[in-house]
């Protein structure tokens, strides 16, 4: 039988070289605000020296830091979306159907989305398209915000979106739609 590995298979002397940069950004795109990002990169370090000890050896340092950055924004998600839920849900049941065909859920015609007008990838344009999407995602509301970057980004299911942020399948659904209706009309207005 294997034992479990010790904490010398950890170099925390060499984090902050190896691995800050890479945390820095994965951060920054999650919660869109620089000092927080730095924040909890540092936060990230210091859990993860208390956690030394519990380090099995099962993923690469890099991905065991990671994990601990992204439970860390899940906190942020929350404490950004506590107190928002209830008015924002409101509002945004009653103008789903706005957009939506109720018998099949499809687009209605004038709501649909146009094309882009981008045929080839262009690396420039890929990177102005990202920093207009960026903005765009800071104007959502808070919630909507976390729902949508765990969603879309994290690639986190449904059901540990709904958990994690405390609200329904159905609440959840609501804040998805309106989130991309809202990046859509934002993308629109300044890209296209």
């Amino acid at each position: 039988m294997i034992s479990p590995p010790t904490d010398h298979q950890l170099d925390p002397k060499n984090w902050v070289k190896a691995y800050a940069d890479y945390l820095y950004m994965y951060a920054i795109t999650r919660v869109n605000d620089e000092e927080q990002a730095q924040d909890l990169v540092q936060e990230t370090f210091l859990a993860g020296l208390n956690a030394m000890s519990r380090f099995e050896g099962k993923s690469s340092e890099r991905t065991w830091l990671t994990a601990i950055l992204k439970n860390k924004i899940i906190d942020v998600y929350r404490k950004r979306s506590s107190g928002l839920k209830t008015r924002e849900l409101a509002n945004a049941e009653g103008e789903v159907d706005d957009f939506f065909n109720g018998h099949d859920g499809h687009w209605k015609e004038q709501y649909a989305p146009q094309p882009f007008g981008i045929d080839n990838y262009d690396p420039l344009e890929g990177k102005e398209l990202n920093g207009i999407l960026k903005k765009c995602m800071e104007k959502l509301p808070a919630l909507w915000q976390s729902v949508f970057t765990m969603k879309h980004l994290d690639d986190e299911p449904t059901d540990a979106v709904c958990s994690e942020l405390k609200i329904s399948a159905a609440n959840y659904w609501v804040i998805i739609h309106r989130a991309k209706l809202n990046l859509r009309a934002c993308l629109q207005k300044n890209w296209i």
